[in-house]
């Protein structure tokens, strides 16, 4: 559905005397994403993954220079096609709550979201408390203005706003991220039931032993590049599938590997993981 060759992205910046500069922020990433698929992009702080979000749909700041080749559904997907696409068949799920209007109660929010994807005024309203009751938010909460939410169901209306687009690429950037167990959960099992659907998911995080409990595949990122795409079975072990001795790395600090260093005779540095 989603095929990323060779991307690249500078932004520019400003030196002494108005020089411009540029910063290399996504360096030459590859990977695709296939329908009924969830591909987990995972990295620190930093490796690029907001930004790479922000370039499938087509949201970045004026001036920026990107190269490389984005395809949907088999064509190229130019600012144009991104445009056209936005809300439509294509969706995101912004990191940040303050994405909901403070002004607004939660089922109309979800209802203009539903008029964006071209749904008449007289079923908009109606979808959007559908697909409120699908992530279990009740009549109360779908009442409510933002700031009277919790933060998992403030997510799960950001959610159900990409379930009313009818989007089939949806891009989740942090979903769980500050949530307790419970309404991290919630949330990814939203997140997994879309992928039933059929649609692509695309979940940026940070958290990996979290990502790997729904997610297909995985795209490990650091410092703007791709550094290896693997099965998400691929993480088990001592990570011998896994190519990369990142990967591995990040694998075996996981808390269900005892936060344990690469086994002896890796050739990985601890100073690579900086």
């Amino acid at each position: 559905m989603l095929q990323i060759n060779r991307l690249n992205l500078q932004l520019p910046h400003y030196q002494k005397w108005w020089r411009r500069d540029w910063t290399t922020c996504i360096e030459d990433v590859t990977f695709d994403v296939q329908p009924a698929e969830i591909h987990a992009v995972i990295g620190a702080s930093g490796a690029g993954k907001s930004l790479l979000a922000a370039t499938v749909m087509g949201l970045l700041p004026e001036g920026a220079g990107v190269t490389g080749e984005l395809f949907f559904n088999g064509k190229v997907l130019t600012s144009e096609r991104q445009q056209q696409l936005r809300g439509r068949q294509l969706a995101l799920i912004p990191q940040s709550l303050n994405a909901l209007d403070p002004l607004v109660r939660s089922q109309r929010q979800v209802s203009w979201a539903a008029r964006r994807a071209g749904n008449p005024n007289t079923s908009a309203w109606h979808l959007a408390r559908e697909a409120l009751a699908h992530y279990q938010l009740d009549n109360d909460a779908q009442r409510c203005y933002p700031h009277e939410l919790s933060g998992g169901m403030a997510r799960r209306v950001l959610t159900a706003m990409a379930h009313v687009s009818r989007a089939n690429l949806i891009i989740a950037d942090e979903p769980s991220v500050g949530l307790d167990p419970q309404q991290r959960n919630r949330v990814l099992a939203a997140l997994n039931a879309l992928a039933l659907e059929g649609k692509a998911v695309i979940l940026i995080t940070h958290d990996l032993r979290h990502a790997l409990s729904i997610a297909n595949r995985v795209t490990i990122m650091r410092q703007g590049r791709s550094i290896e795409t693997a099965q998400a079975s691929a993480f088990q072990g001592q990570g011998e599938q896994l190519q990369s001795a990142y990967a591995r790395a990040l694998w075996h600090a996981l808390p269900i590997n005892a936060f344990s260093t690469c086994p002896t005779g890796s050739t990985y540095q601890e100073s690579t993981l900086a």
